[in-house]
Parts: C-alpha cells; sequence; structure tokens
C-alpha cells in the first residue's frame, strides 16, 4: 500500500470503518461455522437453528452494506485526489503544463484516478479481511482442535509468500504498462491539437504511425501483465487447495479413530476454508489494485515533486495605476529549450507594442510571464519598478485583460462566458460589450440569443473569437457601441476597468471579415489604453503605437521586412 494515500483525509476514515467491519465480517464467518456444525452434527435446538440462519442473513446484509459503503468512500476520496491534483496544477499554471504534461495530466487525472477503484474499494477491503478471519478462525480453531490450528498456523502464511513473489513481478510490469499508458495519452492529445498543423505540412500519416506503434506496445504490455495475473492465480488456488487437504485428511482419520467429536470436526472443516479464502481472494485482487497504485505514485509525483514558487507570507499590492512594464535581462527556460535569453523590453503607459517575429520565438511565453504563468528562470519582471514576483498576483490579474490565441469557451450559456470572472456586472454591460465586439447581431440570431447553452450550441471560429473578444471588452471596462464613441471605464464594471491588455493574436484562423470585425474591436478598446500584442498577420499591427521583433528568444530592433510566422 502507498502510505501517502493514508495521509490523506477521507481514506483514513474509510480504514477506520473498514477496520470495524472485518472484526464483524470475522465474528459472523466463526459464529456461522460453529452454529452451522452444531445443527449438522444432530445436537442443536430450534436456537441452533434461528442462530445459524441469522448468521447467514447477517453476512449477506454485511457484505452488501460493506460493497456499498465501499464505492460512497472509494467516490469521495477520487474526488479529493482530483480536486488536489487540478488544484495543484492549476496553482502551477499554464507554462508548467508544456509539452506532453498537459495530456499525461489528463490520462492521471482520468483514467489514473479511476483506476484507484479496483484498490479502494476491492483490495483494501480485502487486506482487513485477510487479516482479521484468518485469526479469528485460527484462535477457534486453537480453542477446538489444537492440533489443526497449528496445520493451519503453519501453512497460512504459504499463500502470502507466494502472493508477494509473484507480486513483484506483477507491480513491475504494471508500473511499465501505466508508462506506457500516460505517454500514449499525452502524445495522443498533442498529436489532436495540432492536427491543422500536421496536415498543413503532410505530417498526419507519420503521428499515426506512431500512435498506433505506442497503443500496440501499450496491448503488449497488459497481455503480459494478465498472463501473469492468470498464473498466480492458479498458483495461490493450488497452495489454498493442498493447505486444505492437509488440514481435511488428519481431522478425517481422527474422526474414524473416535479421537475428535463429530461437532468439532465439522467446525474444523469449516473453518479452515475460510480461513484461507481471505487470503486467495487477496492474491486475486491484488492485480487488480495495481494499475491504481501505479497511478496514485504518479499523482503523489505531481503533488509533491512538481515545481511549486516559494509561498510570499505578505505579497505586496499593485500600485493603483498603471506605472509601466519592464523586462530586465529575463530568460525563460523549458527543461533544455531556451524559450527567452537575455530579453529586456519597456512598455510605458499608453504604449501599444506588438510583438512579431517568427512561430517559437517566444512571443506568447513574454505575455506568460506578464499574466504570472511563467516564472523567470533569470532576470526580472518589473511593474512600476517593483518585481512581479514580490507582488500579489490575484490582484494583479485583476488589472489585466487578457484574450489568449486560442480562446476557451466553458459549459454555460453565452452571457456566462462573455462574464467570466464577473459573475455580478449587469446584463446590460454584458450586452454592450458583444455590440463593441461587434457580436450582438450574431448573438441574437442564435436560438434562445444571450442565454442560448453552447454546450447544445456550436460556433464558428469567427464567432468564437468574437465572443471572447466581448469577453476582453468587459474585462477591459470599455463601453461604448461598434458604431463609435470614445472608450471608457464602464461604470459599474465588476472589473473596473483593465491596466494593460493583453492580445495573443485574435485574428488568428479567421476569415477577412471576422479578421476585420476583431481589429476594429481590438482598437477601439486599445485606445488609450497600454496594450501588448502578439501579431502573426500584418492587420494587427494598424492597433499598435510600435513594434518589436522577437527572434530567438531576443528582442531585436527592425531591419527591413517584418517576419509574420
Amino acid at each position: 500500500m502507498d502510505r501517502r494515500l493514508l495521509r490523506l483525509g477521507p481514506v483514513r476514515h474509510y480504514a477506520m470503518v473498514l477496520a470495524g467491519s472485518a472484526v464483524l465480517a470475522a465474528i459472523l464467518v466463526v459464529g456461522q461455522a460453529v452454529s452451522l456444525a452444531t445443527l449438522l452434527s444432530g445436537s442443536g435446538s430450534v436456537l441452533t437453528v434461528a442462530a445459524c440462519l441469522a448468521f447467514v442473513a447477517l453476512r449477506g446484509v454485511h457484505g452488501a452494506v460493506a460493497a456499498a459503503a465501499a464505492g460512497r468512500a472509494t467516490a469521495k476520496v477520487k474526488a479529493h485526489l482530483r480536486a488536489e491534483l487540478l488544484g495543484a496544477a492549476t496553482a502551477r499554471g499554464p507554462g508548467w503544463l508544456a509539452g506532453q504534461r498537459a495530456g499525461e495530466l489528463a490520462t492521471l487525472a482520468g483514467r489514473g484516478v479511476d483506476g484507484l477503484d479496483g484498490y479502494l474499494a476491492s483490495y483494501l477491503p480485502q487486506v482487513f479481511l485477510a487479516v482479521t478471519v484468518p485469526l479469528g478462525a485460527l484462535g477457534w480453531l486453537a480453542f477446538t482442535d489444537f492440533r489443526s490450528a497449528i496445520v493451519v498456523g503453519v501453512t497460512l502464511p504459504l499463500i502470502p509468500v507466494f502472493g508477494a513473489l509473484v507480486g513483484w513481478q506483477t507491480g513491475a510490469r504494471t508500473r511499465h504498462q501505466w508508462h506506457l499508458l500516460q505517454r500514449l495519452g499525452g502524445h495522443f492529445l498533442d498529436t489532436v491539437i495540432g492536427l491543422p498543423t500536421l496536415r498543413t505540412f503532410g505530417a498526419e500519416r507519420a503521428q499515426v504511425r506512431r500512435v498506433r506503434a505506442m497503443a500496440d506496445a501499450y496491448r503488449v504490455a497488459t497481455m503480459r501483465t494478465l498472463r501473469l495475473a492468470f498464473l498466480s492465480a492458479l498458483v495461490l488456488e493450488l497452495v489454498a487447495t493442498v493447505s486444505v487437504a492437509l488440514v481435511a485428511v488428519p481431522v478425517g482419520l481422527r474422526l474414524l479413530d473416535g479421537k475428535l467429536t463429530l461437532t468439532a470436526a465439522l467446525v474444523v472443516l469449516l473453518l479452515a476454508p475460510e480461513a484461507y479464502l481471505p487470503l486467495r481472494a487477496l492474491g486475486t485482487k491484488f492485480h487488480a489494485s495495481q494499475e491504481g497504485l501505479a497511478a496514485a505514485a504518479e499523482i503523489f509525483k505531481v503533488l509533491e515533486s512538481a515545481p511549486v514558487p516559494p509561498a510570499r507570507t505578505a505579497p505586496r499590492l499593485p500600485a493603483p495605476g498603471f506605472a509601466g512594464l519592464a523586462f530586465d535581462r529575463v530568460e525563460v527556460r523549458y527543461g533544455d529549450v531556451v524559450a527567452l535569453r537575455d530579453l529586456t523590453l519597456d512598455v510605458a503607459p499608453g504604449d501599444r507594442v506588438a510583438l512579431v517575429g517568427p512561430s517559437g520565438g517566444g512571443k506568447s511565453t513574454i505575455l506568460a510571464l506578464v499574466l504570472g504563468f511563467v516564472t523567470p528562470s533569470a532576470g526580472r519582471v518589473l511593474v512600476g519598478g517593483v518585481d512581479l514576483a514580490d507582488l500579489d498576483l490575484t490582484a494583479w490579474r485583476a488589472r489585466l485583460a487578457w484574450m489568449p490565441q486560442r480562446p476557451h469557451l466553458f459549459a454555460g450559456t453565452v452571457t456566462d462566458n462573455i462574464r467570466l470572472g464577473a459573475p455580478a456586472t449587469p446584463h446590460d454591460h454584458v450586452v454592450e460589450a458583444a455590440v463593441a465586439a461587434d457580436a450582438d447581431a450574431f448573438i441574437r440570431a442564435l436560438p434562445d440569443g444571450y442565454d442560448t447553452d453552447l454546450t447544445r450550441h456550436g460556433l464558428s471560429s469567427g464567432q468564437r473569437q468574437r465572443l471572447a473578444m466581448a469577453r476582453t471588452w468587459l474585462r477591459g471596462g470599455a463601453s461604448g457601441p461598434a458604431s463609435g464613441g470614445a472608450p471608457g471605464p464602464a461604470s459599474g464594471s465588476a472589473s473596473g476597468g483593465a491596466d494593460l491588455l493583453l492580445l495573443d493574436e485574435p485574428t488568428a484562423r479567421l476569415d477577412p471579415a471576422s479578421e476585420a470585425a476583431v481589429i476594429a474591436a481590438a482598437a477601439r478598446l486599445a485606445a488609450d489604453r497600454t496594450a501588448l500584442l502578439v501579431a502573426h498577420r500584418p492587420a494587427m499591427l494598424s492597433v499598435a503605437t510600435r513594434v518589436v521583433e522577437i527572434k530567438d528568444g531576443v528582442a531585436a530592433p527592425l531591419t527591413g521586412a517584418v517576419v509574420f510566422a
């Protein structure tokens, strides 16, 4: 068992319940065997019959109640682990999810946590039963027939010994199987996300072959693990059967010689299989628990070993207003990859800086730095002369309006998605933001207008971008219809107006009409504000007051034509 699981409150409570349930199960097993032996030997009475029936019924009820309690407790533990896992990932920010880590985290939070079903609902209850029931049966056997108790006591350890020998191999193979599944999940998610790019360069077939090869490796590992599990079950059954025979044969001979009463012989013959049964079942359920334990080890590795920014006892609040942003010789590394190196860049209040350059040059990483999603490996990000690392990130982010390159729409209505992060915003401000982003017309054309459930109605890329622009407009605290009017803080806006706009190529993958609408909305939103714009297309440059080229992680002055990629 992974001891780190016992540190979880729901697991500790569950373990105490299992301990009490296992003691009760041992009492019921012994009581049923004794009453049934007394009844079969002909020395029982009406009370013996009633007791026997009561023990049988109570064992059935106990099994049903224990299974239901195990299901509820398992659901609580899984929900707790998922919350811890996702909370840890959220605290580390999107920068921590670079590469295949996002896919691996999705596999952990989904299939990995679900893999604990076999451990929590089946194996862990059986562990407690494997301790209490054999001890209870052995104790009563010692009271009834000491010679039989010695035979049972000597042969009982053979089952866990053989089970441990097989379990070492099973655990290693299951961990290998789980790592293959994690790699497959991470690579498959990355492939799906990058499918448009792969199709553009004609590389999709190579990735199909690679995914197929990884899936085949996982299949082979799974079949090897199952083969070992079936063989180990055969070994444990053989050991248990031989052990029962070593008890039953001497008891039968002593009964024929008159050295043992019929009632005592029946008690031994009924209790001996019950003593071995929990250990046999434990060996069988051990294999079902290994996938969950392998996943739990990876979950705790994320919770304990992933880099977490040190907690600050007294974070500072950003100074009121926007006093400028500066990157002081900043370097950012993702493992061995250098995303930014020696970046020096100043953004003055009212400045609208367009970041251009080849893909992979570090433009989006600059925005991630400002958002606090990425921590510099070297250098500092200064806000009004104060290191961003010393600021209260929650208060700082409340003064930003960010539109990512691929904005996400969440389950809910159009209104809920526009006022994301500002749930108390009045509906008329939501409509104003939609009008300013040129989204009001298509929203009103939806089946339920602003109350349309986006889980039941899909949107085109252009509609999604304009909806995200409306969200950014509301966050930015700008008001005014699309037809004109100087933008300014929206009175009563929940956000109170953003000091800094961060737009990561809002026109990506848009048709010319949608691009023109988004560019116009961005221009009105950015007027009289400070903004950092990632520009992959020339149209975005009309919003900027100056252009900075980011190439190979360095801010360089423009020499010649602007490179868009």
